[in-house]
């Protein structure tokens, strides 16, 4: 039987000696056949299999990053996802890391060793002249050379680590002093230069379109974690040396004891950032290693935006519209911690802002200010309940009157009878759909006749993330997905031709995530006679959502996997926030 060409002439590897054609099939980026083809061009051309291989783009260049590390017994590091320690960056000027196409992530202060992404980890000339520069022994890792170049670009640039890295080196002189004394007190670190860090920390928030910033201790660094699109990322981490000094500035400036920490405070602020400003909401916690900060960032800008700007469109835009016309009743926003509640309430409550209404909110906390609306911080500790602040509300003439949540009896009872008498009543439940809230009302103790003929509509939401435009392409998804979606959608969509749908690459803009900004996902229930029947008859949830989708309710997930097919988010999104 003839040999295949691919075969042919080959010597046998050594026993036990992997190549980089080989390792490429073990992890499954090439074939058996196409390995040996690269073998024999090894031979024929004197080229290397790395060279062969990158000059035919035979495999995407991360696995071959990848396969090198395998082969080379490097460890292999994905920047994106690796936190980057300030203090390394301090170490190895910019200059070099280009002109070697390497970058510090770490430094292992044991051993004294700088962690070191390199495109190339075997150029031993570039270990040897850097090992010179900084004095550190290299540890290298293997890393994709586009995204050290991109790493190099962005990040020694970043703002967020300017100042970070002068403060280091403030303080990396002073380490054998520091030992066994605490920061604040021996007041190493210059006050001005910590209060640069923070607002160099908020400024990058802002910059990032950041919700929330985590600064948290652990038992060797502070990591510094901020929720962009709703996922935390990790951006930085801090020496343990700076963290009371760090804690202390946020306490002075949130009006919170700086000497108490044994127990959780509440703080808030104004910051005057570079491009905005923004009003901070701050919260401390005691944990093993020490107070946790989570900065929560409201913008003052903006505005508040229209319903069809948070995601609301077609039937369900119309009943809720309808709904907040109607003189009185209660409108329901339902959905988990983070899914944008609150920014749809302000929204409406913003619609029907006129001079001619008598708007009343009742708060926990208060996130934005709206001018012309009567805004109330509910305040348990004196006795300002839900409960207690609405019945107050009932003798202060409202027309429109927005409880922040219903959670308990006395509330539901509250609000039913507020309704009953004329008023607008907004508020939320913690429900996971809309169907859900009816039975969850009756669960608390609501009456059903008075809950079928106060209640006008029920909103629930979710946010999902939207895919960046700038990065956006298309791709053909698996045949299963399609059908998932069909089954999902049913008469909704009607594709023509080959379904495309779409994702995004990541960008240096998107934070290689691949998306830019947020959504709202949807479903608005407005309560007909039939739901009122079966509000009437105690029936469950499941009862009310088949009603309701006979009757063309558009459910969460149908209204995810309908943005989904026009190119908004992706399925994956979708299946993080909708499924059941």
């Amino acid at each position: 039987m003839p040999m295949p060409i691919a075969t042919a002439n080959l010597p046998p590897n050594v026993e036990g000696e992997q190549t980089l054609a080989d390792i490429l099939v073990t992890i499954g980026a090439l074939t058996r056949e196409r390995a040996n083809q690269i073998k024999l061009a090894e031979i024929q051309s004197g080229s290397s299999q790395e060279d062969i291989i990158k000059k035919g783009n035979m495999v995407p260049e991360e696995k071959l990053v990848h396969a090198k590390a395998t082969l080379y017994n490097i460890p292999y590091v994905d920047l994106s996802v690796v936190p980057v320690a300030p203090a390394a960056l301090a170490i190895l000027p910019s200059e070099v890391a280009e002109r070697f196409k390497v970058f510090p992530i770490n430094i292992d202060r044991k051993d004294k060793g700088l962690i070191l992404a390199m495109a190339d980890p075997m150029d031993l000339s570039a270990i040897e002249f850097i090992e010179q520069k900084t004095g550190y022994h290299i540890k290298p890792r293997a890393a994709v050379a586009s995204q050290i170049e991109d790493f190099i670009r962005t990040r020694y640039t970043a703002s967020l680590t300017r100042e970070v890295t002068a403060a280091l080196k403030e303080v990396e002189p002073m380490k054998a002093e520091m030992a066994g004394v605490e920061t604040s007190k021996g007041g190493f670190i210059r006050e001005e230069k910590v209060a640069q860090i923070v607002s160099q920390i908020l400024d990058f928030a802002i910059k990032s379109r950041a919700s929330d910033i985590h600064i948290e201790p652990q038992e060797k660094l502070t990591r510094v974690r901020y929720r962009i699109d709703g996922i935390l990322q990790e951006k930085l981490s801090i020496p343990k040396e700076l963290h009371d000094s760090l804690i202390s500035r946020i306490k002075i400036l949130s009006g919170m004891k700086i000497d108490e920490k044994r127990i959780p405070q509440d703080g808030r602020f104004n910051f005057n950032g570079s491009e905005e400003n923004v009003d901070l909401r701050i919260s401390s916690l005691p944990t093993t290693w020490g107070e946790k900060i989570v900065m929560r960032l409201l913008k003052k800008s903006g505005g508040v935006p229209e319903l069809p700007e948070l995601g609301l469109r077609g039937r369900g835009l119309k009943n809720l519209q309808d709904a907040i016309l109607r003189p009185h009743g209660i409108i329901l926003i339902c959905g988990p911690t983070g899914s944008g509640k609150t920014t749809t309430l302000y929204s409406v409550i913003s619609k029907l802002n006129t001079s001619k209404v008598n708007i009343m909110t009742l708060e926990d906390p208060i996130e934005y200010k709206i001018p012309g609306v009567n805004q109330v911080q509910i305040n348990p500790a004196v006795g300002l309940t839900f409960a207690s602040g609405l019945r107050a509300f009932l003798r202060q003439d409202p027309n429109i009157i927005l409880v922040g949540e219903i959670r308990d009896r006395e509330t539901a009872d509250l609000a039913i009878q507020a309704s009953l008498t004329g008023h607008l009543v907004f508020s939320t439940l913690h429900t996971n759909d809309a169907s859900g809230a009816l039975p969850r009302l009756l669960d608390m103790g609501a009456e059903p006749y008075l809950l079928a003929s106060s209640m006008t509509c029920i909103v629930a939401q979710r946010v999902v993330r939207v895919i960046h435009d700038k990065c956006k392409e298309a791709y053909v998804p698996d045949s299963e997905v399609v059908q998932n979606i069909k089954g999902e959608l049913g008469n909704l969509w009607q594709p023509q031709g080959q379904v495309k749908l779409y994702r995004g690459k990541g960008d240096v803009d998107c934070g290689n995530s691949g998306y830019f900004g947020r959504i709202g996902v949807f479903e608005v229930l407005p309560i007909t006679e039939k739901i009122g029947k079966l509000i009437l008859e105690r029936s469950s949830a499941t009862d009310i959502a088949k009603e309701a989708v006979a009757e063309g309710m558009i459910t969460l997930k149908q209204d995810g996997y309908l943005k989904v097919t026009e190119g908004i988010t992706t399925v994956e999104e979708v299946l993080r926030v909708a499924q059941d």
